[in-house]
């Protein structure tokens, strides 16, 4: 049973105007992770009123669908989106503008909700034309350690039915509305956060015999750091080895002053790759590097890694396929390749468990001036590419449905 593509758009344009709304009104009342309340309740009514069946209450604010196909427990493919916003104050002047002060959806997690409950919409109307099950997943707390989607796991949302395969897709400001891309393989990094603490002896900074100056340490331990891992023949060397490599400190605080030594200094940074190995040794070295220090300057280094999320990968047949299914849909010039990506995205946890695709979809309009990036106080999206976004998540969930039957 092949879906019928003009159908499916027909049957997306008709739930357009809905998906719309929610995302205009998800963008006016922002909430920050794992506080998603209200996105939750107002999720929840519009699944209510297509009769499409949920739980909620998944980490408090998650909230799970079902779409019985014909032959419901013959495969079930999970279609991910979240429901977070970020600590940002909105500065464009639209009619949708954030009214929850300094919160903002600047990673475009109102289109990710609203494209999915789109997808609802349709397959709930086209379920005589697919086999197996969908799941449609609302997740919170995207954008913060532990993530969502690692917490809605252990409380068991690849289960019950279990997930064959998973979806999900993200907003690309850098690729214009009405496009697509999609990388097979290993796609975004994982991420832990760094944490040092050295503890010297503080004083005046006229007698150096009284104090050990913290802050010789720290320098220490950031340009050898920046030596081993960051040096223009550390990244050649670890790029050759296929072991991409960030890390970077942003953050230093020394409470001293120009005449005054502090008793101790910290740093944060990140750690970013795409290799679990090469990640678990990162940290060793790390570790050994702090207890040199620590030797050395007779100073105490204390060092903590907050361990982030895990590297996503796109399983290759799969991902192949909904490439494949996205050029029928749209169009060879409209289907890109990506390149890696060094951020972060909790789907990874996802995509280590089950086959995944994580696709970006084009939300940029160079020339209406809608170029700014995710994170920024001034992003904002091309809604057409809301309903591009509906008809994809849509047609490669029924493809993948119903492929061992295609004829």
């Amino acid at each position: 049973m092949k879906p019928d593509v003009s159908l499916l758009l027909k049957t997306a344009e008709k739930h357009f105007e809905t998906v719309l709304q929610v995302r205009r009104h998800l963008h006016q009342y922002p909430e920050l992770s794992f506080q998603e309340y209200g996105t939750s309740e107002y999720l929840r009514k519009a699944l209510g009123a297509a009769d499409i069946a949920f739980t909620f209450g998944h980490v408090k604010t998650g909230i799970i669908a079902l779409i019985r196909g014909k032959n419901p427990e013959k495969k079930t493919i999970l279609v991910r989106a979240d429901m977070d916003a970020l600590p940002i104050q909105e500065k464009n002047e639209v009619p949708y503008r954030s009214q929850n002060d300094g919160i903002m959806h600047a990673c475009g997690h109102d289109v990710h909700s609203a494209c999915a409950l789109g997808t609802a919409l349709v397959l709930q109307d086209l379920r005589e034309h697919f086999e197996g099950t969908v799941k449609i997943m609302f997740q919170p707390g995207e954008e913060v350690l532990p993530g969502g989607a690692s917490l809605m796991i252990k409380e068991g949302v690849l289960e019950n039915p279990r997930i064959d395969k998973a979806i999900a897709l993200h907003v690309f400001p850098e690729m214009e509305a009405g496009e697509l891309g999609f990388r097979e393989g290993m796609y975004m990094a994982s991420t832990d956060e760094l944490y040092v603490t050295v503890k010297g002896k503080g004083g005046h900074a006229a007698m150096p015999s009284h104090y050990r100056n913290p802050l010789l340490c720290a320098a220490d331990f950031l340009m050898r750091v920046e030596e081993k891992f960051m040096s223009p023949a550390a990244q050649q060397s670890l790029q050759a080895k296929g072991l991409p490599t960030v890390i970077a400190f942003g953050k230093i605080e020394g409470a001293g002053a120009t005449n005054v030594i502090p008793d101790e200094v910290r740093l944060a940074g990140t750690f970013r790759t795409m290799n679990e190995d090469w990640r678990a040794e990162v940290h060793q070295l790390l570790g050994q590097l702090a207890a040199e220090l620590t030797e050395h300057y007779q100073q105490e280094l204390e060092l903590r890694i907050e361990k982030g999320y895990p590297f996503l990968v796109n399983d290759v047949d799969f991902t192949r396929r909904c490439k494949q299914a996205a050029t029928e849909l749209l169009g060879k010039e409209k289907v890109n390749n990506l390149p890696l990506r060094m951020t972060a995205e909790d789907f990874a946890f996802i995509s280590q468990k089950v086959p995944s695709c994580f696709f970006r979809l084009g939300t940029g309009n160079k020339a209406a001036g809608l170029t700014s990036g995710v994170h920024t106080a001034t992003f904002d999206v091309d809604e057409r590419a809301l309903l591009t976004g509906v008809q994809t998540l849509s047609w490669l969930t029924m493809q993948e449905l119903n492929l061992d039957t295609a004829g």
